[in-house]
């Protein structure tokens, strides 16, 4: 959220570079925040109103350069002093109030789990530093069903600092070394905006979480807004007709894409020019009043006022959303977020008023800069003190007696199944106390595959050969499929590591092994299409003994038609691709899943985990695609292996912790440690299919 002037109506003095207050800038950063707020709220048909950042962005860039530029004009040069001290008590209070807030609700009403990731998120926040966050845990495939952290909005503020720290010292350096004045420091930033959209619009499509939170793909919407800002004596000139044109267009840009857009929306990437250049055509506009432009709306009252308040009502608002519904014990609905999101708007009221203002505006810090640098130093660290002290003392998860070590009894069982089905039988009371994993672990686990990079990402459509268990052997094993096979993994490759065989891993996200064009975010899933393509050619290549394959049953088909005959026709191609290698095929039944994550439930309910228990037949996702996977193996030759037994007791029931260990990593993955602990079940079960498995 970029730097701005008391609200409407404010009282005491503002400090002297923002004195031309342009009213229109008011509004509009009342209606990027109203639809950054909308958008988050649930409202529809505004499912891009995260376009509103990209406003803020623009309006930021505009506003410092201008200020930055007036100082160097008037032959001072910059004092980097007085610019971070006003940046620490226009920002600091506020967002630590917040901060602390926040890890306060979180602590009492989130995820026990995740009170630690919550912590780092604080520190993040209060760092600037929570875009890189998110953008490294966004890369996680195995994290991105999780819930948003209450510190995500963060990351716009992290950007616009880290612009900041780069910004002033490109300009001091073009115009006191260098004799850059505006037009070569436009040149100069046109080079780096360039260069910024170029690695938007690239990264965009093979590493969206870093396109949508790097500084790197940001930059040029700040650089905009600077261009804008050494622009400035011309745009007064601009005829007014000509200016009138350019506010009402640069206004009908912002909206048609907040309406346009949504969260299938492949951004930012070329599409964010939209409303960047709306934002632009605005400022632009703006420059060179005339009657009947877009102040018209932008300088009404309230907007003018919700513009004075769009920081606080920035950061109050997330927090809002997340927690509250939790604190409340409420559903998450739309009446319900806008109503928090009114209480947002009176909390960044009273935080104007009775933290932001006080402060910043106090006869103390009047050409004191070091006094406001030493109050914003003082703030954070007295703010990172509270953090780390919380972190000392997370929220506990009780516990029970202590349950039989699954994987040793279930090695040591003669018959691996049946000792299995007894367990499950007694399971699923409350957490044991020698929970292995313990609770706050089972979503860190990560088997070999995704450590190594082996299980591919959504956008890619390489084949990874990656090979595990004995890499000599003449024996080969092939694990093909999407993460529901990955999920095997640690199974096999305990297998293949007793009998001697080479384990090649071939699978990728969300690909399922039937030949059918699935969509994903809104388009058909082309790079999943490619990568099975080319991993059936590379199997041919191995001629392996044996391929174990499975998928998801989630995701729908591109094609309309008979959903039976759609995927058995699918599966029916790929069997017949797999058994003309020559290998035995099995094809392992998508597993029963829980009802929504099984870890956050167990947390809740530590001691009551029948309030976590799904049963068969509810938890199988896909009834139609099982069909389809037995109608189209029967004739291929193919053996159907149904885990479901594995799972749920004869009942139906299926527990989410079995003896010492969890049974899910979160709403439908298995955890690593439970697959590995019933290796011997599988193992049992794959020599019926190749007896060869086994060590000779």
């Amino acid at each position: 959220m970029p730097e701005q002037p008391p609200p409407f109506g404010a009282t005491g003095p503002p400090p002297a570079p923002e004195r031309d207050l342009r009213l229109d800038v008011q509004g509009l950063r009342a209606l990027a925040v109203g639809l950054v707020v909308a958008s988050h709220a649930g409202i529809g048909f505004l499912g891009g109103g995260y376009v509103g950042v990209d406003v803020f962005f623009v309006i930021s860039g505009f506003l410092i350069t201008a200020l930055l530029v007036r100082e160097l004009s008037a032959g001072g040069g910059l004092s980097f002093r007085r610019f971070y001290a006003r940046r620490a008590l226009r920002l600091l209070p506020a967002a630590i109030l917040v901060i602390v807030a926040t890890l306060a609700g979180a602590r009492l009403f989130l995820s026990k789990l995740r009170f630690e990731e919550y912590v780092g998120d604080a520190l993040g926040s209060l760092f600037y530093a929570e875009n890189i966050r998110l953008a490294a845990t966004g890369t996680d495939y195995l994290a991105e069903g999780a819930p948003p952290s209450p510190f995500q909005h963060f990351w716009s503020l992290a950007v616009e600092e880290q612009f900041y720290l780069l910004w002033p010292v490109v300009l001091l350096l073009g115009w006191k070394v260098f004799g850059l004045r505006r037009k070569g420091l436009a040149v100069l930033l046109a080079a780096l905006c360039l260069a910024s959209f170029g690695l938007s619009a690239s990264t965009t499509s093979n590493d969206p979480s870093w396109a949508y939170f790097g500084i790197h793909t940001r930059l040029w919407e700040l650089g905009a807004g600077a261009l804008l800002a050494l622009s400035a004596a011309r745009l007064k000139r601009l005829p007014s007709g000509v200016a009138a044109v350019l506010g009402w267009a640069g206004m009908a840009a912002i909206v048609v894409s907040a309406v346009a857009f949504d969260d299938a929306t492949s951004y930012p990437g070329h599409l964010a020019l939209l409303p960047t250049a709306g934002a632009a055509l605005v400022l632009a506009g703006g420059c060179s009043p005339s009657r009947g432009d877009a102040r018209l709306v932008l300088t009404l009252k309230p907007a003018v006022w919700v513009g004075g308040v769009s920081y606080g009502w920035y950061l109050w608002h997330w927090p809002l959303l997340v927690i509250g519904p939790m604190a409340l014990g409420m559903r998450v609905s739309v009446r319900l977020s806008l109503a928090l999101a009114a209480i947002a708007l009176l909390l960044a009221w009273g935080t104007l008023r009775l933290v932001e203002n006080p402060l910043r505006f106090h006869r103390a810090f009047r050409r004191r800069p070091w006094r406001a640098l030493g109050v914003g130093l003082g703030l954070s660290a007295s703010a990172t003190a509270v953090i780390l002290v919380a972190s000392v003392f997370p929220p506990a998860i009780s516990s029970g007696a202590a349950a039989p070590v699954l994987a040793e009894v279930i090695a040591a069982a003669p018959d691996p199944q049946a000792r299995l089905t007894r367990i499950l039988a007694e399971s699923g009371g409350g957490l044991p106390s020698n929970l292995t994993p313990a609770l706050t672990e089972v979503k860190g686990e990560r088997s070999a595959i995704y450590r190594d990079g082996c299980h591919v990402s959504y956008e890619s459509a390489t084949v990874e050969r990656c090979v595990y268990g004995d890499v000599s052997s003449s024996r080969t094993v092939v694990l093909f499929g999407d993460s529901h096979a990955a999920q095997w993994f640690p199974a096999l490759e305990r297998l293949a590591l007793a009998g001697g065989w080479r384990l090649v891993s071939l699978t990728k996200a969300s690909c399922k092994v039937a030949t059918v064009t699935i969509i994903r975010r809104g388009a058909d899933y082309a790079s999943c299409d490619e990568w099975r393509s080319a991993a059936l050619e590379v199997i041919a290549e191995l001629r392996p003994a044996l391929v174990v394959a499975s998928s998801s049953d989630a995701g729908d088909p591109a094609r309309a038609g008979n959903p039976l005959a759609l995927w058995t026709s699918g599966y029916r191609e790929t069997f017949a691709a797999l058994t003309a290698t020559g290998a035995e095929v099995a094809v392992l039944l998508d597993t029963a899943w829980p009802d929504g994550d099984a870890v956050e439930c167990a947390a809740r309910h530590p001691l009551d985990l029948a309030a976590c228990t799904a049963s068969v037949p509810a938890s199988l996702r896909d009834p139609v695609r099982r069909q389809a996977i037995r109608d189209a193996a029967g004739p291929a030759g193919v053996t159907v292996i149904d885990p479901v037994p594995w799972l749920c007791r004869d009942g139906g029931e299926c527990p989410v912790v079995v003896g010492d260990t969890f049974v899910y990593r979160d709403d439908s993955h298995l955890a690593e440690a439970y697959t590995a602990a019933i290796a011997p079940v599988l193992g049992a079960r794959i020599t019926t299919v190749w007896p060869e498995s086994e060590a000779p």
